[in-house]
């Protein structure tokens, strides 16, 4: 080898060409941008595609998503991340009940947004627990997520039916007050959540990578999304709930999340801190 020779790049140097080139080409053709996504972990769902699709390499998938728009919903459905289950988290639903709900009660019309939605179970056990308070009249709940194939899912609210019984022992231990079965039918191993929960839920597109504010909201949900954005998305889209939010009203974030290393961190205090659940106004003025 000449001595002026470049040392050729390494298998990690040389897939890491090909994520760009893959992140480039899927913002550039269709308008959707993963560049501020985490890139560990976007890599190792960009890896699976690859392999479900079988091309091979990062590059042959690129390719594809260049010159074959009907892939770009499978795409879209690998990024993202829909998983979920009714009540995950039981202690942050009974927190909400017990610590939010109670302020929300003072409004006439309550609006919620549920962002990154993903398949809409979070979505459900937020209508059962405000139906139980007598709250979802007066309650419009958005819910959105920027994977149109889990929107559709989640508007249909069908689940596996071996879900129930660990949905059951969540529901209860988020302080349900009946049983959860009272809301579901069962059928062909599979369960239907009653139509009368999606009564006050409207299910519509927004992606938070570059989407705007979109609605009023009293709460805002956003759970286990913005583990997989970088600092400075995570920080965009902080404050885009901070703007989307009235005066006193409350974020409630996943459990593995936290507002700490945040700026917008200085607009909101915390309900709940171990739980991720804070409301709209700033540490300074709660000091005075």
């Amino acid at each position: 080898m000449s001595g002026n020779q470049e040392p050729l790049a390494s298998d990690t140097e040389l897939e890491d060409i090909e994520l760009e080139l893959f992140v480039r080409a899927l913002k550039l053709r269709h308008g959707h941008d993963f560049s501020q996504y985490a890139p560990a972990s976007l890599k190792r769902r960009v890896r699976q595609l690859s392999h479900t699709q079988h091309t091979g390499t990062i590059t042959a998938l690129t390719d594809r998503i260049l010159h074959d728009p009907s892939l770009l919903p499978v795409v879209l459905e690998g990024l993202s991340v829909p998983v979920s289950e009714m009540f995950r988290d039981p202690d942050v639903f009974r927190a909400l009940r017990e610590q939010v709900f109670p302020v929300l009660a003072s409004y006439p019309q309550i609006n919620i947004w549920q962002a990154g939605c993903a398949y809409g179970q979070e979505v459900y056990s937020l209508a059962i627990l405000l139906e139980e308070a007598g709250l979802y009249e007066r309650t419009q709940i958005y819910a959105t997520d920027f994977n149109e194939a889990a929107l559709r899912h989640a508007q249909e609210g069908i689940y596996p039916a071996k879900e129930a019984q660990l949905w059951s022992r969540n529901y209860l231990e988020a302080g349900g007050s009946h049983t959860l079965a009272d809301y579901y039918s069962a059928r062909y191993e599979l369960l239907k959540l009653d139509q009368r929960l999606r009564r006050n839920v409207i299910f519509a597109n927004h992606n938070l990578v570059t989407d705007e504010v979109f609605c009023e909201a009293h709460l805002v949900l956003c759970r286990n999304v913005l583990i997989y954005f970088s600092d400075p998305l995570q920080d965009r889209t902080l404050a885009l709930f901070r703007d989307s939010l009235v005066r006193g009203g409350f974020l409630c974030l996943g459990t593995r999340e936290s507002l700490d290393f945040a700026p917008s961190a200085l607009d909101f205090t915390p309900v709940d801190a171990a739980l991720r659940i804070y409301r709209l106004g700033s540490r300074a003025a709660a000091k005075e």
